[in-house]
């Protein structure tokens, strides 16, 4: 059986990697949740998200998190935190530490097998 590859050559992956405000971990999840499978959530009506992301938690350190999607495009992924950012701020955002809510982009330039 062969494993199913993580992401597509020439899409990028958004990789957030950031701290909430210490001791809030698990009321960071469950907003994030609350938000993620909502109506609200503007990242999954777009058509240029390939895959869902993925949330990861730190195993040493609680109050440290990780989001990684794949995107067709960095553009496209922008466009939607732009008109995010034009409307209410989701909840989970209140436990997010300084300004660390930012993507870096990666290009997927070959796929492990």
């Amino acid at each position: 059986m062969g494993l199913e590859k993580v992401a597509q050559v020439g899409h990028v992956m958004h990789v957030y990697d950031f701290r909430v405000k210490p001791g809030t971990g698990d009321k960071f999840i469950n907003e994030f949740d609350v938000f993620d499978v909502s109506d609200e959530n503007l990242m999954h009506k777009s058509s240029a998200q390939i895959k869902d992301g993925v949330l990861c938690r730190d195993t040493t350190d609680a109050d440290h998190f990780y989001l990684i999607g794949e995107w067709a495009s960095i553009e496209a992924h922008r466009a939607i935190l732009t008109a995010m950012r034009e409307g209410d701020p989701p909840a989970f955002l209140q436990y997010i530490e300084g300004d660390g809510f930012l993507p870096v982009y990666a290009e997927v330039v070959a796929p492990t097998y």
